[in-house]
C-alpha cells in the first residue's frame, strides 16, 4: 500500500472494495498484525498498534474470513466458546456466552449447538465464524471476504442478518469485499482499493455523485452484470 490515511469511527462499518491484489486485505491485516507495515503507524484507540502485545492485540480484535476454519471434531458450541477458553473464563460462562451468541446469528443452542460442523450448510458455518469473533466481546471486528465462497441467496440472508448485528451491538467492523453491492449494501463509507492505493473513501451517495478518479467513475460505468464481481475489473 501507498500513501494510505483513513481513519474509522467507532462504531462504523467501514468496507474496503477493490480487485484482487489491490491492498484491500493487506490493509486489513495490518490492523491485527498479520502482515507489519514497512512504514507508517496504525492507531487503535490512539495507540500504535505495535505497542500492544501482540497475542492480547489478536484476542482482543475479532477475525472471520472466507475459509471459516472451524475445528472439525468440537461441537459448534464449542467452536464458539474457544476464544473464552484460551482467555481462561469458567465452563459455565462460556456455555452462557455460547448459547447467547448462537441464537443472535439464528441457530439456537437447542437445534445447532451440540451439531458437528459438517452437519452445517455453508452459510450456517459462516455464521458460527462470526458468532465465535464475537464471543470476548471485541470492540472491532475484521471481516475478510466472509461470504465469497457462498450462493447469492445465502450471501445476502447473511448481509442483512450482519447489518442487524452491528446495530444491536454497536461495534466497529472493516469489512473487506470485491463485490460492489455488497459494498453499497453494508457499509456506512466504502473506501476503494485499486493496484495499491486508496482511490476514494465515502458514503455510497459521496462516491457515486462524486467519483475522484477515473477508476472510480469507471466501476459505476460498467454494465450489472459486471458489477457483481468485482474481480473481474483490473
Amino acid at each position: 500500500m501507498r500513501n494510505l490515511n483513513l481513519t474509522i469511527a467507532s462504531g462504523e462499518f467501514m468496507v474496503f472494495l477493490g480487485s484482487s491484489g489491490s491492498g484491500k486485505s493487506t490493509t486489513l491485516k495490518m490492523i491485527n498484525r498479520l502482515i507489519e507495515p514497512s512504514e507508517g503507524t496504525l492507531l487503535i484507540d490512539e495507540q500504535s498498534n505495535t505497542d500492544y502485545d501482540l497475542v492480547e492485540l489478536r484476542r482482543s480484535i475479532g477475525y472471520v474470513f472466507q475459509g471459516i476454519g472451524l475445528f472439525p471434531h468440537m461441537t459448534i458450541c464449542e467452536n464458539v466458546e474457544i476464544g473464552l477458553k484460551l482467555i481462561g473464563r469458567a465452563p459455565g460462562e462460556r456455555r452462557e456466552k455460547a448459547i447467547e451468541l448462537l441464537e443472535l446469528v439464528g441457530l439456537p443452542y437447542e437445534k445447532f449447538g451440540e451439531r458437528l460442523p459438517e452437519q452445517l450448510s455453508g452459510g450456517q458455518q459462516q455464521r458460527i465464524g462470526v458468532a465465535r469473533a464475537l464471543a470476548t466481546d471485541p470492540q472491532y471486528l475484521l471481516m475478510d471476504e466472509p461470504f465469497g465462497a457462498l450462493d447469492a441467496v445465502s450471501r445476502d440472508r447473511l448481509q442483512q442478518e450482519l447489518i442487524q448485528i452491528k446495530q444491536k451491538l454497536k461495534k466497529t467492523f472493516v469489512f473487506v469485499t470485491h463485490d460492489l453491492f455488497e459494498a453499497l449494501t453494508l457499509g456506512d463509507r466504502i473506501a476503494i482499493f485499486h493496484e495499491g492505493e486508496m482511490q476514494q473513501v465515502g458514503t455510497a451517495r459521496e462516491i457515486m455523485t462524486n467519483p475522484n478518479t477515473a477508476f472510480v467513475r469507471s466501476i459505476f460505468e460498467r454494465p450489472a452484470q459486471q458489477l457483481r464481481d468485482f474481480s473481474a475489473m483490473v
